[in-house]
This record gives structure tokens, C-alpha cells and sequence, in this order.
């Protein structure tokens, strides 16, 4: 009983913390999912040529969103630092120097995805999907920019323990995004019946007001207004530069590794034909409602431990990491039982089509099993990201998804024919074998001089 007691003494401070930071971001989250949902549903009723279609699209533009979104991680830890320091003037500039930073990573990784649109033809999908892929990539693919302005400034946000904020202007595109898939996709209120591409115009739209909202907020208001002026006045240096890139560039490399394997697994189910393509689709946006989750508290973790490493309190950083990791597990486990009890349902929302129906349901059973190795994988990830110590992100990211991943996933979907079961099944590996590296380098860099947490 006494062991129980001190459990909840170390750790309810740290519970309440996180849970606080936490679940602005959480709703967000979920109003990211819900609009996920609405848009899949929605095109899968409108046919399901048009959801495999989108699920081709969404999954080869997870790797360049995530990519761009870890480049703007990399500012958390640094500005939570600077927030305990009470340097507001330098965060200005610091916001500065990642305006410019992300607006020239985006570009870039624009340019890659040019390159790959002008080669859809080559990646093996079903060539009746092609006249809907090509114009709906084009659209995903304007939205890019937008999404990075809007994460820098969230991050800005987060790190300074503001996280209602980008909550509410998240929320408020995701409801002009329903709204516009109404609209648009079937041509209601005398709209034109525009099908996949309405998607992705409603979708377009949303992403690109919150970034005019969220800097509107920082320009104009007055609580904002230190780090307004540091901003203006504020120039991109050389070393502020270089810390920028030490902290993003590897939070990116590992996002882009882990969604690539995603994406990987996307292009082998469309070799399985269009029922797999989208049976993979409804599983993968199911499974991101996990995703979702354990990030935004991991995003909590994220922040706090940066807090607590611009102090170089250590100890506090442990507490912090394992909190989290409570808090997560818990969040696991309620998404396995929702997913086990209730992801029926879910399929059944998403499409009419019985051929659809009984593959997505083949592949509830490794959904539910790779839901821990996420989690932790998630949670420990984000704690290395506030410790600003984030070189090993990029190798434990190629190693468990890229060297480990794809080839497991390529086994157990072909030579081993467990098909697209298989594929979800591999995920697994890759995720479990992540979420032991990110602990060990963790543990590693919080070692010196601590006393048992």
C-alpha cells in the first residue's frame, strides 16, 4: 500500500500536467480524425474508386506532411527551453528563423513530390484509379505550405504552455472542411458535383486558414506582443540557424522514415487491387485515431521535458517521460477495446461495398496488436525530441522502418501470402523495434548523476 501511495506522490503533479497541456491538444487531434472520418466516409459512399483513390494520395503524402511537420517539431524543445528562461525577445527570432527555415524545407520537399507526381504511372497502382489520382495529388499537394506555416506557429504555442489556442483554430477549419466536403463532393446548394476533387478543394481551404488565422493571432495581439517585437526586430543568425536545423532535421528524417514505411505499405496493398487499396485506407485512418492520441500527449511529454531541460533538471525529465508513458498506456488500451468492440461499426460508415467489408475486417486483429508498440514508440520518441538531444532519431528511424520495416512488411504481404493481413501485421516489427531503441537513447541521455525515479 505504502509503494502505491509514493507511486501516486511522485508522479500526480506530473499526471495533472500533462493531462492540462494535453487535452487541448487531444481535441484537436480528434477533430483532425473526425474530419479524416467525414472525408472517407463521404468519398467511400460517393464510390469506392474514389476512396481507393484518396488512399493512394493521403498515404504517399503522409510521408512528405510528417516530413514537414518534424521539421517544425524541432523548435519545441528550443523554445520551451527559452520559455523557463523567460527569454521572449529571443523567441521572437527564434520563430523568425523557423518561418524561414520551414518555408524553404517545404519547398524542397515540394519539389521531390512534383517529381513523384510526374511518375504515378510507374508506382503499379490500378490504371483505372489514374484520372482521379493525378488532380487530387495536385491538390494535396498546394496544401503543403500552408500546413508548415501553421505548425511553426503551434509549436510556438505549445511549447509555451498555450495549447487551447491552435485547438480552437483547428477545430474551426475542420468544421469549414466538413462543410465544404458537403458541398462539393455531391454538388449540394447548387454547387457542382465535383466527387474526390471537392475533398480536396474543401480541404485545401481549411488548411489554409489556419495559418492567416494563427498569425493574425501573433501579429495583433497584445499578450503576444514580446515576442511580436522579437520577431520584427529579430534576424536570422548564423547559430540560431544551426540550432534550428540540429533539432529539426533529425525529428524530420525520423517522421519521414516512420511514414514512409507507411506509405511503402499503402503502394503494396494497391498491388493487391483496389478492395485491398481501400480496405488498407479504412484501417489506416481507424488506426490513426490511436496515432492521434498518444501523440498529442506525447506532444505534452515533448514540451515539459523541454521545460524541464532548459532548467538541466534531469530528474524532472524522467518523471516527466514515464508519466507520459502512464498516461499513454492508458490511452492504448481504450483504443484496442474501441477498435475490438466497435471498429465494425466503423467499417460499415465508411463503405457500402461487402467486398470492402470483409477484408477491413480480416485486419482488426493486427491493428489491435501493433497499438502498444505505437504508443511507446510514440512516448519515448517525444521525450528524446524534448531533451533537444535528437541525433539518434534518425538512425533508430532507418533502422526499425526502412531497413527493418519495408522488407518485413514485402515478406509478410508476398512470399510469406499472408496478403494484406500481412502488411498490417508487419507494422508490429517495425514499431516495437522503435519503441525499444527510443527508451534505451532516452534513459541514456537523462543518466548522469540521478538518483533512482
Amino acid at each position: 500500500m505504502n509503494q502505491v501511495k509514493n507511486f501516486w506522490k511522485n508522479y500526480k503533479d506530473y499526471y495533472g500536467s500533462i493531462i492540462r497541456l494535453g487535452i487541448p491538444i487531444l481535441i484537436g487531434q480528434l477533430g483532425m480524425i473526425v474530419v479524416a472520418f467525414a472525408d472517407n466516409i463521404m468519398v467511400g459512399r460517393y464510390s469506392t474508386e474514389a476512396l481507393a483513390s484518396a488512399s493512394f494520395v493521403n498515404n504517399v503524402f503522409n510521408v512528405a506532411n510528417f516530413a514537414c511537420m518534424g521539421f517544425t517539431y524541432g523548435l519545441t524543445p528550443l523554445i520551451g527551453a527559452l520559455f523557463t528562461q523567460k527569454r521572449f525577445d529571443t523567441i521572437g527570432a527564434m520563430i523568425r528563423t523557423g518561418v524561414w527555415l520551414n518555408i524553404a524545407f517545404t519547398l524542397l520537399v515540394t519539389a521531390v513530390m512534383t517529381i513523384v507526381w510526374l511518375n504515378l504511372d510507374r508506382m503499379g497502382q490500378p490504371e483505372e484509379l489514374l484520372p482521379l489520382i493525378r488532380p487530387y495529388y495536385l491538390i494535396v499537394l498546394a496544401g503543403l505550405l500552408p500546413i508548415s506555416l501553421f505548425n511553426v506557429f503551434a509549436q510556438w504555442l505549445f511549447a509555451i504552455n498555450r495549447t487551447r489556442l491552435p485547438m480552437w483554430i483547428v477545430l474551426g477549419a475542420n468544421a469549414v472542411n466538413i462543410l465544404g466536403n458537403y458541398v462539393f463532393i455531391y454538388g449540394n446548394w447548387g454547387m457542382p458535383e465535383l466527387g474526390l476533387m471537392g475533398a480536396g478543394v474543401s480541404t485545401l481551404t481549411a488548411r489554409i486558414i489556419c495559418p492567416l488565422t494563427v498569425i493574425a493571432i501573433f501579429c495583433f495581439r497584445k499578450e503576444f506582443s514580446e515576442y511580436f517585437r522579437g520577431f520584427r526586430h529579430g534576424r536570422m543568425t548564423r547559430r540560431m540557424a544551426l540550432q534550428v536545423n540540429r533539432t529539426s532535421w533529425p525529428v524530420s528524417m525520423q517522421m519521414t522514415f516512420e511514414s514512409g514505411s507507411f506509405t511503402f505499405a499503402a503502394v503494396m496493398a494497391g498491388w493487391l487491387g483496389a478492395i485491398s487499396l481501400a480496405a488498407f485506407q479504412i484501417i489506416v485512418i481507424t488506426g490513426t485515431l490511436g496515432f492521434c492520441i498518444y501523440y498529442s500527449m506525447g506532444n505534452a511529454v515533448s514540451v515539459l521535458v523541454a521545460n524541464a531541460s532548459g532548467l538541466s533538471d534531469r530528474r524532472e525529465m524522467r518523471r516527466v517521460a514515464f508519466a507520459g508513458y502512464h498516461i499513454i498506456l492508458t490511452l492504448a488500451t481504450i483504443s484496442s477495446l474501441i477498435f475490438i468492440f466497435f471498429e465494425r461499426d466503423m467499417i460499415h460508415a465508411f463503405t457500402e461495398d461487402v467486398r470492402v467489408i470483409e477484408a477491413t475486417v480480416a485486419l482488426i486483429v493486427p491493428l489491435v496488436m501493433y497499438q502498444l508498440g505505437d504508443a511507446t514508440q510514440i512516448n519515448f520518441a517525444n521525450a528524446l525530441r524534448g531533451t533537444s538531444h535528437v541525433m539518434p532519431m534518425i538512425w533508430i528511424a532507418f533502422v526499425s522502418y526502412v531497413v527493418v520495416g519495408i522488407p518485413v512488411t514485402y515478406l509478410m504481404g508476398f512470399p510469406l501470402g499472408l496478403g494484406t493481413y500481412g502488411i498490417i501485421m508487419s507494422f508490429s516489427v517495425s514499431l516495437f523495434l522503435a519503441a525499444a531503441l527510443f527508451l534505451y537513447f532516452f534513459l541514456r541521455s537523462t543518466r548522469k548523476e540521478l538518483e533512482h525515479v
